[in-house]
């Protein structure tokens, strides 16, 4: 059965296209598929079909049924994990550059779940069949540590650490440009970007509320090395904040410069630091992993590496 979620029109709406208002309300869905819907009939505005380019009113009233998600079989691909911790509850991995974390469309094998199925196959179902296990994400060309649930016990109680944000997250990044504190704090609501539905921006007309906290761990040149924290989880939201501020990642040619430099293909950032409660005992468990190699390697063209790297606690 579809799922039909209702909106009602602000007066910061006034008179944007029905398709646009929409794709702009649920990240999940394309402006093509919206226009799909219309079309099916399946988006109404005032409990009447409307055409995709309406403009609305304040106070219009937007229904949207969308169908449900149609579930793939993913199947399970030996492949090397970097394992940090395993139990009957929770796997600890370290995710190479590169690598999806779980399959989506143009991404159905070579991911980390279907490495995950080939290794323990016994993930929680909570996410359904594409995402089996998988409580958060990081990018594709983000390294580091992600805890996977196995079982749904596992799933919801780190999905409650995730939502009351006592997980501890920690990420090391180089990005462009000097900054003018050594500590800061961006704190800008993160949201579909309306003008690029392929991109992230602060946007606080409907972003969710998203918080970083950054620390400087050394400089050369016009580049510095930067540990961060993150208070919430939104989809690329150190690339969209560190953009924000003016000073976009090195390699993330997506939020920043076009042409990548130091030969990176995707963004210098690594989640090098979580801990979480144990979601059967309780125990505080914390893990660390070293940068990548081809990180580490610009660190030391730039002689930014090794001492700044001792910062981190």
């Amino acid at each position: 059965m579809p799922t039909t979620e209702l909106y009602q029109v602000g007066a910061e709406d006034v008179g944007v296209r029905l398709d646009v208002y929409v794709a702009s309300r649920d990240e999940q869905l394309s402006r093509s598929f919206v226009q799909k819907l219309i079309g099916d009939g399946a988006i109404t505005v005032n409990q009447k079909t409307a055409q995709a380019n309406y403009r609305l009113k304040e106070g219009d009233s937007v229904a949207v049924a969308a169908p449900p998600p149609v579930e793939l079989k993913v199947c399970p691909e030996l492949m090397p994990l970097d394992i940090f911790y395993e139990d009957k509850d929770v796997i600890v991995v370290n995710k190479p550059r590169g690598m999806v974390v779980h399959p989506a469309e143009g991404n159905y094998t070579g991911t980390l779940v279907n490495a995950l199925l080939y290794h323990c196959q016994d993930l929680s179902g909570i996410n359904g069949v594409l995402r089996p296990g998988i409580v958060h994400r990081i990018d594709k060309d983000t390294s580091g540590l992600l805890v996977v649930a196995k079982n749904d016990l596992a799933h919801e109680h780190l999905a409650i650490q995730f939502k009351e944000h006592t997980i501890r997250r920690g990420y090391v990044a180089l990005a462009h440009g000097v900054l003018a504190s050594e500590r800061g704090v961006v704190d800008a609501p993160i949201g579909r970007d309306p003008r690029d539905r392929q991109k992230m921006s602060v946007n606080n007309r409907n972003g969710k509320a998203a918080v970083t906290h950054y620390r400087v761990l050394g400089s050369a040149g016009n580049y510095t090395l930067l540990e961060l924290r993150l208070e919430t989880g939104r989809t690329h939201q150190i690339r969209v904040h560190m953009a924000y501020i003016g000073h976009p990642l090195v390699g993330d040619t997506r939020y920043g410069p076009s042409k990548s430099h130091w030969g990176l293909e995707g963004q210098f950032l690594h989640a090098y630091l979580l801990g979480f409660a144990h979601p059967r005992s309780s125990d505080y468990l914390e893990f660390r992993a070293h940068l990548p190699t081809e990180l580490t390697i610009i660190l030391q063209k730039l002689d930014i590496g090794e001492n700044s790297l001792k910062l981190l606690k």
